[in-house]
């Protein structure tokens, strides 16, 4: 047997105009495992809603964190295929969930080399979400089946709780402790209530008491709830902070669905208010800096804390092509 590897992220608009934010954000809006409503209301919702407006609003978010290179989450993602393309001896792509290079691209040209019969799938996502790891599984069984490809599947298990991938977070994250801070918040993205229900195989664990996500349950392997709060808790623990050091949020809400709470939004006014001044902000959801970490973090978080009596919000970079984390992924691409 041959392998090869697929690295896949979320992705990102062609470019920052309107009409490619409008495209992409379509794409993305209408996946299923998204927004997880019956086709016809989906796309009444996306088409009345959200496209005649929102593409413009996005545009000039996405334009704020535009590089020369182009879109950060894209170019970044790129930086680290070209490393680990020097630390792994097999054929390694990356392709985006949405937008380019596609899934469908990626793993036609892969299947397409010689010998080559098992793709190992690694979604750059650490928690499980339907949104996310699910529905990038989903478009890469679509894609091999629609085109026959004569390849197998390999997917591992979300990386949230694997001590390397903590270690890589608290690594890289170091030159920013070490220099000082009030307050640490980790902003994770957020998700409707009803995809952990819905993802619940137990159908009667996730969100039916408050501590559930403390409590063993088999639910966990798909409950994005826990997976943030253990990255956390280990996070905390390797880097010897104290409870009243950190807080815990959400971003990145939309719609009129109950969200995950508490809301990043909500979070960065209460800590100014509480006398926070100097805040650290940590996203270990993304691997990779990207729309909702330069711009909703770094600009807007920044803005609206400061408006609300704060003086500095750092945001720690996310891993990156950091060079601990391109050895951490070469070593389970090899040991997989």
């Amino acid at each position: 047997m041959t392998r090869a590897v697929l690295l896949a992220n979320l992705g990102s608009p062609d470019q920052p105009d309107v009409p490619s934010v409008r495209r992409y954000l379509n794409q993305f809006l209408m996946d299923p495992y998204v927004i997880q409503l019956p086709w016809l209301l989906r796309r009444m919702i996306v088409s009345l809603f959200v496209l005649p407006a929102r593409p413009k609003r996005s545009a000039h978010a996405y334009q704020s964190i535009w590089t020369p290179e182009g879109s950060p989450l894209v170019t970044l993602s790129m930086q680290l295929l070209e490393k680990l393309k020097k630390e792994v001896s097999l054929p390694v792509s990356m392709a985006m969930r949405y937008g380019n290079p596609s899934i469908e691209s990626e793993l036609l040209q892969l299947a397409k080399q010689p010998g080559v019969d098992e793709i190992l799938f690694l979604t750059l996502y650490p928690h499980y979400a339907d949104s996310t790891v699910l529905t990038s599984i989903k478009e890469a069984e679509r894609v091999i089946a629609h085109l026959g490809l004569k390849v197998k599947l390999l997917v591992p298990k979300p990386f949230y709780d694997k001590p390397d991938y903590i270690r890589n977070l608290v690594t890289s994250a170091q030159p920013w402790l070490d220099q000082g801070f009030d307050h640490i918040l980790f902003s994770y993205h957020g998700l409707p209530e009803s995809h952990l229900t819905k993802s619940d195989p137990t159908g009667s664990h996730c969100l039916k008491s408050a501590d559930c996500c403390q409590r063993p349950s088999s639910a966990h392997a798909t409950c994005y709830r826990h997976q943030v709060l253990r990255t956390t808790e280990l996070f905390v623990e390797a880097a010897g902070l104290a409870p009243e050091q950190y807080s815990v949020s959400f971003q990145s809400r939309l719609g009129r669905a109950k969200w995950l709470e508490p809301s990043t939004e909500h979070v960065l006014e209460h800590l100014a208010e509480r006398g926070i001044k100097n805040l650290l902000v940590l996203c270990p959801a993304f691997v990779t800096d990207c729309l909702e970490t330069l711009e909703e973090i770094e600009i807007q978080g920044s803005e609206s804390f400061k408006e609300a009596g704060g003086e500095t919000l750092t945001l720690v970079p996310c891993l990156n092509a950091h060079p601990d984390w391109v050895h951490t992924v070469a070593q389970w691409i090899t040991a997989a």
